[in-house]
């Protein structure tokens, strides 16, 4: 055989060879790798393999990979005992996620149907700043809303109502409907401080009136204006097991021992306690069983298990009041209190507290 017959079969031989190969390692494709199997009309059959792009895919079930919390140690953001606030490399809105819930499962995964965090807004002026959220968020807070022709308020109807702690409530009939059974208004104060919405609810509304305070001597039954005193206090947090009768409950709690599933009235001075309560009562659904929401904000410090930077808390504090607008609740009343300071920061035309009026305007009995 001359050297052009040897070369030939050297190439043939090779060409046998690498087919072999490659058909070992198809077969050893198809055995390993992850995905779903087709099958061809001739008979022949592959695998078809996935490659998960993390950086900019979608998760299964449809939701973006910007909802979801991200641990690694290159996330921008600032971790506080009760909140981590998350930035996105943009610097634009990521999430807030209630640290205090998930101490013990560090791999928590965030359920479609099971809200475990607000959204936060966009930053006001496109980035971190202060001045820029505190500008925002008293706009925000000093804007009504929505109108009501037939208002109860703190005081008579020629009086100013911007007094410290005035506060204003809708008695307009497609509010209130007698048919169901007299309203139902629940009261939370320090000190015997809301004796005037407890009184005025009692006599002018006509409310079955739950009074709340856990330094307040216990009365059995009602007093003479039919109002009955509570020592238990609002919280945000589940009660431990075995806690006494005063112990503080979330508000769903607190609701279900009494018998209600739906009150008209809620009136709360929880003394900065009241940014996680208002977001417990979006997180787990209660909102909703709330027509109207009288609340006194508490400005000078971040309030209980809220930290950060001054620009994020401020923003927190934004983000969590439009949660409320997007349940449905609108703004009826704002009146400012005593105090000229934010986070520490003595501003002029601001104060330290307000009280806010809201009204459910998706409620129905």
């Amino acid at each position: 055989m001359g050297s052009g017959g040897r070369l030939y079969c050297a190439f043939i031989s090779a060409c046998l060879v690498v087919l072999g190969m490659l058909l070992m390692l198809q077969v050893f494709v198809g055995f390993r790798a992850p995905g779903p199997r087709w099958v061809t009309k001739d008979g022949v059959t592959f695998t078809i393999i996935s490659i998960d792009n993390s950086r900019d895919g979608a998760q299964p079930g449809g939701g973006a990979r910007g909802n979801q919390p991200e641990r690694s140690g290159s996330t921008r953001g600032f971790e506080t005992r009760g909140a981590v606030f998350l930035e996105s490399e943009a610097g634009v809105l990521r999430d807030y996620m209630p640290q205090f819930y998930q101490d013990e499962n560090e791999n928590f995964t965030q359920k479609q149907s099971d809200r475990s965090q607000i959204d936060l807004q966009p930053w006001a002026g496109g980035q971190p700043s202060f001045t820029a959220e505190v500008q925002r968020f008293i706009e925000y807070i000093s804007t009504t809303q929505v109108h009501c022709a037939r208002e109860l308020t703190a005081g008579e109807p020629q009086e100013e109502k911007v007094l410290a702690g005035s506060w204003t409530v809708c008695l307009e009939g497609w509010f209130l409907n007698r048919e169901v059974g007299p309203c139902v208004a629940y009261s939370f104060s320090l000190d015997q401080k809301d004796a005037g919405f407890v009184s005025r609810m009692a006599s002018l509304a006509g409310c079955e009136v739950h009074q709340f305070d856990p330094g307040a001597r216990p009365v059995p039954g009602r007093d003479e204006r039919g109002v009955k005193r509570h020592q238990t206090w609002l919280d945000w947090r589940e009660p431990k097991h075995g806690s006494r009768r005063n112990t503080p409950k979330k508000l769903g709690l607190i609701m279900e021992s009494l018998g209600h599933h739906k009150v008209e009235f809620v009136q709360a001075d929880l003394e900065s306690a009241e940014w996680k309560v208002l977001e417990n009562l979006v997180l787990d659904g209660t909102l909703g069983r709330i027509q109207q929401l009288v609340v006194t904000v508490h400005l000078h410090w971040a309030g209980f298990e809220v930290g950060g930077s001054e620009a994020g808390v401020v923003r927190f504090w934004y983000s969590l009041l439009k949660e409320l607008q997007g349940a449905g609740y609108r703004l009826l009343h704002s009146a400012t209190g005593p105090g000229h300071t934010i986070l520490r920061h003595r501003l002029a035309g601001v104060s330290s507290t307000y009280t806010l009026s809201w009204v459910n305007t998706r409620w129905n009995y």
